[in-house]
């Protein structure tokens, strides 16, 4: 799956994933099938199913029901992004066109509602209510995320706690539903499943700071994205906040005026700008902290090859270049 570490321990359980994946996309409608293969072959990390799996495995469970979650869990992912790129209006995603650029928002958005409505089937099949629970408000939680962060699109009066309420939401809470249901999945005790819900919530939003930092540093290449593309759609950031609230008058202006026009028109100024007043430590310190919160948490699990693989993914995750 790949040549990171943390995969090491479930190599053979990522392949029964994959291969699950690809039945559960048959359908009789030949573009549903075209369009969802073609998301789901475009590459990524897959750290969704890869926590499911490794927590699952760290709590003792040896059967192929985990292989299901991880299926759903990968399933919600996708759909949320084939309707995230026709909201955002993106042609670009990890370095290839976007389904909606190549097939239009339409068919998009609709295979996106086939995965999550196969996603649903297959939570029936698993036939768990807590983890249908669990999976069915975090659907909501993340769509409430997704209409409060389009809502602050190119609102620069946007603060920390809310940009944070934001995250949490869209990004931090599938993180979490994956580890939470992990844990109930595999019947581990209530302080151990407890432990991975929290740290499934702070490896997200370790995650998804790191990716603000790195939409002002990072290498356009190796992300798959360019850079400043969060600012070139106009949404205030944490790096953005920051040096809104602790930079200079002038510095504050720029990034308030770009924030408020969209585009990249002024990149340059504005990523000296967040460097000079420390917005990209600040935010950096956040996700370390974060980091390091998951790490804690896991001591609440036996030791094992499973709960080091966990460890390892939260240190990668504000150690990454990507």
């Amino acid at each position: 799956m790949s040549s990171l570490p943390f995969y090491d321990a479930v190599t053979q359980d990522f392949d029964d994933v994959n291969a699950l994946i690809m039945r559960q996309l048959h359908s009789r409608v030949p573009l549903v099938e075209k369009i969802g293969h073609y998301i789901i072959s475009a590459g990524g990390k897959r750290l969704r199913p890869l926590v499911v799996l490794l927590s699952a495995r760290a709590c003792g469970l040896e059967d192929a029901r985990q292989h299901s979650l991880a299926a759903i869990i990968e399933f919600l992912h996708t759909a949320t992004l084939l309707h995230d790129d026709v909201v955002d209006i993106s042609d670009q995603r990890r370095g290839r066109s976007t389904a909606n650029s190549l097939w239009g928002n339409a068919p998009s958005v609709l295979v996106g509602d086939f995965l999550y409505s196969r996603a649903f089937e297959m939570m029936v099949e698993l036939g768990d209510m807590q983890i249908m629970r669990v999976l069915a408000n975090a659907t909501n939680v993340i769509a409430e995320g997704e209409v409060l962060q389009l809502s602050k699109v190119r609102d620069a009066s946007t603060d920390e706690a809310t940009y944070m309420e934001v995250i949490r939401s869209k990004t931090a809470m599938l993180f979490e539903a994956s580890t939470h249901s992990a844990g109930l999945l595999a019947g581990a005790e209530a302080a151990q499943t407890e432990a991975l819900r929290g740290y499934g919530n702070a490896l997200g939003i370790a995650f998804q700071l790191v990716d603000d930092v790195l939409d002002y540093n990072g290498d356009a290449q190796a992300m798959g994205k360019n850079v400043g593309d969060d600012l070139a759609e106009g949404k205030p950031t944490l790096p953005l906040i920051y040096t809104m609230r602790e930079g200079t008058a002038e510095q504050a202006a720029l990034v308030r005026k770009a924030i408020q026009k969209g585009g990249i028109d002024d990149i340059q100024a504005i990523q000296q700008a967040v460097r000079d007043c420390g917005g990209l430590e600040y935010t950096s310190r956040l996700a370390r902290e974060q980091s390091e919160e998951a790490v804690r948490l896991l001591q609440s699990l036996p030791p094992s090859i499973y709960r080091d693989s966990l460890e390892q993914l939260a240190r990668f995750a504000v150690e990454r270049a990507y």
